[in-house]
């Protein structure tokens, strides 16, 4: 068993100032993991290592996790621009930093751990579960933690239940007070667009808008494919971009099919008209917490996959309840995929089942416009297009450097019933 030390003693009884304080930190954890390596016993102060069984101990403001000793530990203080990503086992401690180097996008879930400072004192301990998404969040006194997890529900709980934040005590996770919705052509725009793994902070959207060609943003409000944290992706922050001119695509990463381009780490479709249903209802309570409200466009995520007779029926099903689902709670119905897959899918079945009302197609061709051979031309008209034509570019304006995906947007203003 391999032990850290918790890196913000909750108290210490010598008087230190906080930088020497996080040199000794550093120190005992440099020496904890040296003597581990060396097979030495651990150091006095320090939890018992016992024999190896496999495991590590991370404690973390008043808590001890006890998690496989295969994942990683990443000190968000030490590390800022380390990425918080789900799609990989390990715990990120700390608050994420204001520019992560995260990959354009990161897609699937699997068991990972977020730990950071509460924001807020507490006024009791809670722990809720959204297993839509498959997530469970535990707040304390002094901690908040996202807790992520894909096929081994029961380890995360296991852990979580080891650190005293009980799961099998988790609520439902309840809807988040609904801030007053922004006016619907928030998800409307005609021009270039980019989309980054995780919401980038103010001043790099401020940086951006002033000398980026960019004025609309592709968000990934949930699902449980969704790779990155969102640590800054709050209602407010929707607000502060909308009201400096930035205009938004909301994707929702939700099951996808199995042998598709996500990959072994995401979640597939298995029960595709529930999935579907359940996957609208988890994005418009996700939607609305940002603003986002009746009228705006959500776009369900459908990475590439090998087309076959039984796949196509398994996407198409999916994608007919996501749509029926999102008119009835009154938005509009969004999709991405590949022309290679979805649109090609789509386009064959368009008689036969029930067509997003935009269409987002992804074909990396470097053309900044809405057509494609794919597409005839009589679907998908009056401005219900976007084209994502470049992806995992790296860019730089006004100093700030993100990884992106480029698309051309043409998408028109919400004119009534979806």
């Amino acid at each position: 068993m391999r032990t850290i030390p918790d890196p913000l003693p909750p108290r210490s009884p010598f008087p230190r100032t906080r930088s020497a304080a996080r040199r000794t930190v550093r120190t005992l954890a440099a020496l904890t993991a040296t003597l581990a390596a060396l097979g030495a016993a651990a150091p006095a102060g320090a939890a018992p290592a016992g024999a190896d069984d496999g495991s590590t101990r991370i404690s973390y403001r008043g808590h001890t996790f006890t998690v496989p000793a295969g994942w990683r530990v990443v000190d968000l203080e030490q590390n800022p621009t380390a990425c918080v990503r789900f799609d990989r086992h390990a715990v990120y401690l700390g608050t994420p930093g204001e520019r992560q180097d995260c990959p354009a996008r990161v897609l699937g879930r699997t068991e990972a751990l977020l730990l950071q400072p509460a924001q807020a004192v507490a006024s009791e301990r809670s722990v809720t579960e959204n297993s839509t998404s498959r997530t469970y969040r535990a707040t304390d006194e002094r901690i908040t933690v996202t807790a992520a997890y894909g096929r081994d529900r029961a380890a995360i709980r296991r852990i979580l239940d080891g650190a005293g934040l009980s799961a099998g005590a988790a609520r439902v996770e309840p809807s988040a007070a609904v801030p007053a919705p922004l006016p619907a052509d928030a998800t409307s725009y005609r021009g270039r667009g980019f989309d980054a793994c995780t919401a980038p902070s103010q001043s790099s959207m401020d940086a951006w808008k002033d000398d980026s060609p960019y004025s609309a943003v592709g968000i990934y409000i949930g699902g449980v494919n969704r790779g990155c944290s969102q640590a800054r992706l709050t209602a407010q922050w929707v607000r502060n971009q909308y009201a400096g001119g930035w205009r938004f695509l909301p994707f929702y990463v939700g099951p996808q099919p199995a042998g598709g381009s996500c990959g072994s780490a995401c979640t597939t479709l298995t029960s595709p008209t529930a999935q579907g249903a359940a996957a609208a209802d988890d994005a418009v309570r996700q939607a609305a917490a940002l603003g986002l409200g009746k009228g705006t466009v959500l776009y369900n995520d459908i990475e590439a996959y090998p087309r076959s007779t039984a796949v196509t029926t398994e996407v198409l099903t999916y994608l007919k309840a996501w749509t029926e689902r999102l008119h009835t709670l009154g938005y509009r119905s969004g999709a991405y995929g590949s022309t290679a897959s979805l649109v090609t899918d789509l386009v064959a079945h368009e008689g036969t089942t029930t067509l997003p009302d935009v269409l987002h197609f992804a074909h990396w061709n470097d053309q900044a416009n809405t057509t494609d051979a794919t597409l005839p031309a009589r679907l998908w008209a009056d401005h219900r297009r976007v084209h994502q034509y470049a992806g995992n570019h790296t860019e730089t304006y006004g100093g700030v450097t993100i990884n992106i995906d480029r698309n051309q947007l043409d998408v028109g203003p919400f004119t009534g019933t979806p």
